[in-house]
């Protein structure tokens, strides 16, 4: 019954599309109430495909796709005139002729199907295949078959030829999350379409015929047979002669399958993060989530932001990084090598001292994508390393060109108010010199210059370095030594640190720019290095940070002429180690620790915190 009520509405088809086509518009035209029914009903937009985000590294090198459906959209000029060819002549020879559908092609498949009761022989066109993809099933029903015909006729009327035909080529399926044929010349030849021969062509196009049966991985010989078979299409079509395609038969076809690149997984997932940031930024969005007045409003505003990330996403763009591949790659080794005791993990930056930018990221031992990253998602308490930043720097900026590192102050006891800091190891100290104080780690002589300076104009010297997660609830006495409420994270404290270098700071940055395929850029940082500190307490903090790594609580780190300085720090029970300083080409900081804090204190005696720092500041 349903067979028979498909003949009918098939037969009915014909004459109506036939003979009284332009009657049928004109109807359409004259019914307002069927006309909004049609454009209810048949909705044309283009829909959205999620094409690959590439990173490069700082040499231009692609080290990330992230993808789940391998996509490389192409103009119709960009795809060789033979691969059209292919296609039009083994699909749709009347594809220029028609207005979306063929009749006699649809008769010629009624009259095959009719003979069986499966329909087996499909009469469509490339417009019909490609509606098809695009908005309808692929069940083989004549209800399917007439709702197709309309679709391809309105999208005849909105589209011209050579755009379909763009279309098509660029959204058919090639087998293994494959669409389009771009993309298959990369991924089963990893060469551009541009650099195939066309006995090459000719294979990737007989793939999405039926691309399960057509896969070349698996079914290779199958492959090359109806890579033959449309060969000799074009022999018929008087395309080639019988000797060129044979020739072209000959043709060895060798695969080179694309392998999915997904190296540096630490960076990578820190530049996703970069990325949302700058994104935000430059588009207005992080402003307008700081100035929204209510929780409703700021919902709205995330909710709104977070659909414009997916829309950059998803369009296909290439992020250029400040990556280091090599050094990455040795200090991972180095790091995880290092980290043999069970459960021990790791967090790292390496800035470059010239530009300023992020090299080298380490997140944690065995880090798999999307993993915990502890270059800038671990936030610990700083200890001893925060003292440069919050203390001494702003003590010799508050006072002047008469404050020097010989200035003494106090190592003993002290008490304020109920807060009474103690040195490490329980030492009580006399009149020290500050640079005693900074070399061994003193901490009641830092809390002593910190109450100096004034807890307010002391947190005022950290601002330009926008610490996360440093509140006005930080503002308290035991922030002198590291004491915060959550901490810092190992990017933000090496980042900081940069500002030694010269006295100058710019927020240290791992994304140069983000392009489109046309290789237009559509986002890059736009920042100015700012003076965080003057040229005279540069100086004596670089020869400070100096003093430790040859006298001090440093010792242990390899000393890398013309300078290297560091600042150690501990929390608590040795429950985290950490090292932040530089040499002439890198500024790093590395946290030592476990995700549940437990005391390392035998693995700070031997100062597994002082070699990583070594390793990171090599190059």
């Amino acid at each position: 019954m349903r067979q028979l009520v498909g003949y009918f509405i098939i037969i009915m088809a014909f004459p109506i599309l036939f003979f009284v086509q332009k009657s049928i518009v004109s109807e359409i035209n004259n019914s307002n109430s069927f006309k909004n029914y049609i454009l209810d009903s048949i909705e044309l937009s283009t829909p959205e495909f999620d094409v690959p985000i590439v990173m490069k590294d700082r040499n231009g090198i692609p080290f990330l796709e992230e993808y789940i459906e391998w996509r490389e959209p192409l103009l119709l000029v960009e795809i060789p005139y033979f691969a059209r060819q292919l296609f039009l002549l083994s699909e749709d020879n009347g594809f220029y002729e028609h207005k979306g559908y063929d009749v006699t092609a649809i008769a010629r498949a009624f009259i095959a199907n009719t003979k069986t009761d499966n329909l087996s022989q499909g009469g469509s066109t490339i417009t019909q295949q490609l509606v098809r993809m695009r908005f309808l099933s692929t069940d083989k029903t004549y209800e399917r078959k007439v709702t197709e015909l309309f679709y391809a006729a309105e999208l005849e009327k909105q589209s011209n030829k050579d755009e379909i035909l763009e279309m098509y080529l660029n959204e058919m399926y090639f087998g293994n999350q494959v669409y389009g044929i771009g993309a298959a010349a990369t991924y089963y030849f990893s060469r551009p379409l541009t650099e195939l021969n066309e006995a090459e062509i000719a294979f990737i196009s007989a793939i999405p015929n039926n691309p399960a049966r057509y896969d070349p991985i698996v079914h290779f010989e199958q492959t090359k047979k109806r890579q033959e078979l449309l060969l000799d299409t074009l022999v018929r079509n008087e395309v080639m002669s019988v000797d060129e395609a044979n020739v072209l038969k000959s043709t060895s076809i060798d695969l080179v399958i694309k392998k999915k690149l997904n190296e540096f997984p630490t960076y990578s997932t820190y530049i996703l993060s970069e990325l949302k940031q700058l994104i935000g930024n430059i588009d207005g969005f992080t402003k307008k989530i700081i100035e929204a007045t209510s929780i409703e409003e700021k919902v709205r505003i995330e909710g709104l932001f977070n659909d414009h990330i997916k829309n950059v996403l998803s369009s296909g763009i290439i992020v250029e990084t400040a990556l280091e591949p090599s050094k990455q790659r040795k200090d991972e080794q180095a790091i995880t090598r290092l980290l043999k005791p069970v459960g021990l993990q790791a967090g790292a930056a390496v800035i470059d001292n010239d530009t300023r930018e992020i090299i080298s990221l380490y997140g944690g031992k065995d880090y798999q994508k999307a993993d915990f990253n502890r270059a800038y998602q671990a936030f610990r308490q700083p200890g001893s390393a925060i003292k440069p930043l919050l203390v001494y720097a702003p003590f010799f900026e508050s006072g002047g060109p008469s404050y020097t590192e010989n200035m003494i102050v106090s190592g003993g006891k002290l008490c304020i108010g109920t807060y009474c800091p103690i040195n490490y190891g329980g030492y009580v100290y006399g009149n020290v010199t500050i640079k005693e104080a900074f070399r061994l780690s003193h901490n009641t002589a830092a809390v002593r210059v910190f109450d100096g300076v004034g807890i307010e104009e002391a947190f005022s010297f950290l601002e330009p370095f926008e610490f996360q997660s440093i509140t006005k609830e930080d503002e308290v006495y035991p922030a002198a030594l590291g004491g915060f409420t959550k901490g810092v994270t190992p990017l933000e404290l090496a980042g900081a640190y940069s500002g030694f270098i010269d006295g100058m700071y710019i927020p240290v940055r791992g994304i140069r720019s983000v392009k489109d395929k046309n290789n237009t850029i559509l986002y890059e940082w736009n920042e100015e290095k700012i003076e965080v500190w003057s040229p005279t307490t540069t100086t004596i903090i670089r020869d400070l940070l100096k003093d430790v790594v040859v006298n001090g609580t440093g010792r242990g780190i390899s000393y890398m002429n013309p300078y290297t300085g560091a600042k150690t720090g501990t929390t608590n029970s040795d429950k985290d180690l950490w090292v932040a300083g530089m040499n002439e080409q890198y500024t790093t900081a590395v946290w030592v620790g476990y995700d549940q804090p437990q005391s390392m204190s035998e693995l700070s005696k031997q100062k597994i915190h002082l070699q990583m720092f070594s390793t990171l500041l090599r190059e």
